[in-house]
């Protein structure tokens, strides 16, 4: 049986004795914040507002986590279902992630399934800066924000 790709709605979870339903109401951008107090025993305080103006980030997979990289060179595993991500360790607020539509995201994941070994799955966007196979020639797309706040379903 394959691992599957790891998300934030099945990495950030309650730790036992809690019911594993604990936190189904939690938005899964949220998740790492209600894991982090609980889980690490640390204070963090989640975001009120959208960053205005500051460019989305590019969401990835990398070694089968679907991750986000903040400015600050912290990364968290984030929802591809939640375009929108905050940095539990500098407190960079919410900002829009780029990520693929639920199509692409399934055949993505498809994808990398075939790859027996879960460390060795990585899959960039085309169009992010960091991705090591882009061209070299090719220009940097706008990052503008959007769906921020989103939810997709």
């Amino acid at each position: 049986m394959a691992i599957a790709v790891v998300r934030a709605e099945n990495y950030y979870v309650p730790p036992p004795p809690m019911p594993a339903d604990a936190w189904a109401d939690t938005l899964p951008a949220e998740l790492v914040f209600v894991w982090t107090e609980y889980r690490l025993s640390r204070r963090v305080t989640m975001p009120d507002g959208v960053l205005d103006g500051e460019p989305a980030l590019y969401a990835r997979v990398d070694s089968n986590r679907w991750l986000v990289q903040c400015v600050c060179g912290s990364a968290d595993i984030i929802s591809p279902a939640d375009p929108r991500w905050a940095c539990v360790t500098c407190g960079y607020g919410w900002v829009s992630i780029i990520v693929p539509t639920a199509d692409e995201v399934a055949a993505i994941e498809a994808q990398l399934l075939k790859q027996p070994r879960p460390n060795r799955r990585f899959w960039w966007h085309p169009n992010d800066p960091a991705n090591p196979d882009r061209p070299t020639d090719a220009p940097i797309p706008p990052t503008e924000p959007s769906r921020v706040g989103q939810v997709l379903k």
